[in-house]
């Protein structure tokens, strides 16, 4: 079985062309069943188990079968993004085998984030598993993969300070805001979207006690859940044009594919606000907010990659715990090579499970043939302990007829050997215990 991944993410990727690979939650499952069947198009890759993570700083493909096909994902993605394989291929990333499993468990445990221990990713792996799962997408392979990540990731959170120093994007645009306005219990905050990401925002925010909070949302009663926590309004997302200058700082988070706010309503505003500085962070991927807003001299827009340099800071005071969480990972990816490696096809190094697998089910075939034949001389009247001693001397000898064979067979050396084996594995308790 191999394992392979691909992915792009802040670091090798723009934001514009994550943009175009952004998956929201609800199309994972069709986004899944195409490219199973891409895969298995003519039985080259009958399957393939396949796993997408799709974040605001990440998408990644995860599959496992019997043989890689990691340039025909590539050239997969490349197509569903609109984009020539030569490009993505520039800009991504691709990994196999023990490989895979260091990177999976390198995001599980926050290592690989913008936010170096943040904990919303791992939710975020959590909600892909899912979904691979309800998508028939996922198999014993991958299955074990991220529950091992997730196993991984745990230990690394409760038996280090990896996150103990780091600023969450919310956080971070929070100090933002107050480099730009002298007090935050002065300003109007409006709230674009009702998701994880933006109450984790309004959670921030609320906490500087801001005159007015506000959420607007495609579906209001999520959106009225949310305002009633933190003592705000809510408003539909179809008023954003008309009301975007009664507002100080904007933070736009949603799913939506094209930008829900542009540089004409922005414009808008800003003469209705007589040019007082407008605050906006687009947390969005693909962007909520139409890039060409940035030029507009009273704006101050930031998107995720340009909270990047502020959510970095404190890094010394991590570099510890970041050597802790490796080492930790390093245990974890040898103990899931390990199993995958029993899993291997019989006679290959390591290969022991389908043997196991299939000595059970010889052992399972005796013991029936037995029982049936017991079975029939209870019925017939026969002793039951006649019955037992032959139920029990019948599984013995099918049970040891093939060892017995095999230290009669051969020239004088095979014999030494096989009974050097035989002894091993038969009288291995009598010499341990004694008995």
């Amino acid at each position: 079985m191999a394992v392979w991944a691909l992915g792009i993410n802040h670091t090798t990727a723009p934001l514009d062309l994550r943009g175009r690979f952004a998956f929201a939650l609800d199309q994972i499952t069709p986004t899944l069943q195409g490219l199973r069947q891409s895969l298995g198009q003519g039985s080259r890759h009958p399957g393939v188990e396949t796993a997408i993570i799709s974040t605001c700083n990440r998408t990644e493909i995860y599959c496992a079968g019997e043989q890689a096909a990691v340039d025909h994902t590539l050239g997969w993605l490349a197509q569903s993004g609109g984009v020539s394989p030569a490009l993505l291929r520039s800009h991504s990333y691709t990994l196999e085998d023990s490989l895979v499993a260091r990177h999976a468990f390198r995001v599980a445990s926050g290592l690989d984030s913008m936010v170096l221990g943040e904990a919303q990713i791992l939710g975020q792996m959590k909600n892909a598993v899912r979904a691979a799962e309800s998508a028939g997408a996922l198999g014993t392979t991958l299955n074990q993969l991220f529950q091992r990540s997730f196993a991984v990731a745990k230990e690394v959170r409760t038996s280090t300070e990896i996150g103990a120093h780091s600023i969450s994007m919310a956080a971070a645009a929070v100090r933002l805001a107050g480099q730009l306005f002298e007090d935050l219990s002065q300003i109007r905050v409006l709230f674009v979207g009702a998701g994880e990401m933006i109450e984790l925002a309004a959670t921030h925010f609320a906490a500087k006690n801001p005159q007015s909070i506000a959420i607007a949302n495609r579906t209001l009663e999520r959106g009225e859940k949310l305002a009633t926590r933190f003592g705000g309004e809510v408003m539909r997302l179809s008023d954003l044009p008309e009301r975007l200058h009664e507002f100080d700082a904007i933070i736009s988070c949603t799913a939506s594919t094209l930008p829900i706010i542009g540089l004409g309503a922005v414009e808008r505003a800003l003469k209705k606000r007589r040019h007082r500085p407008l605050f906006m962070v687009d947390l969005a991927v693909p962007r909520d907010i139409e890039p060409e807003v940035k030029a507009l001299g009273d704006v101050y827009l930031y998107t995720v990659d340009d909270l990047a340099s502020v959510v970095q800071t404190a890094q010394a005071n991590r570099q510890a715990a970041v050597a802790q969480a490796e080492a930790i990972i390093d245990a974890g990816v040898q103990s899931f090579m390990h199993w995958m490696e029993l899993r291997s096809p019989v006679g290959s190094a390591g290969g022991v499970v389908p043997l196991i697998q299939q000595i059970n089910a010889q052992t399972d075939e005796w013991r029936a043939a037995e029982i049936a034949r017991a079975k029939k001389l209870l019925a017939k009247g026969e002793d039951v302990d006649a019955v037992l001693e032959a139920l029990s001397r019948g599984l013995a000898q099918k049970m040891l007829h093939g060892t017995m064979a095999e230290l009669r067979a051969g020239d004088a050396d095979m014999r030494a050997q096989t009974a050097q084996t035989v002894s091993r594995l038969f009288l291995r308790s009598q010499s341990k215990t004694g008995l």
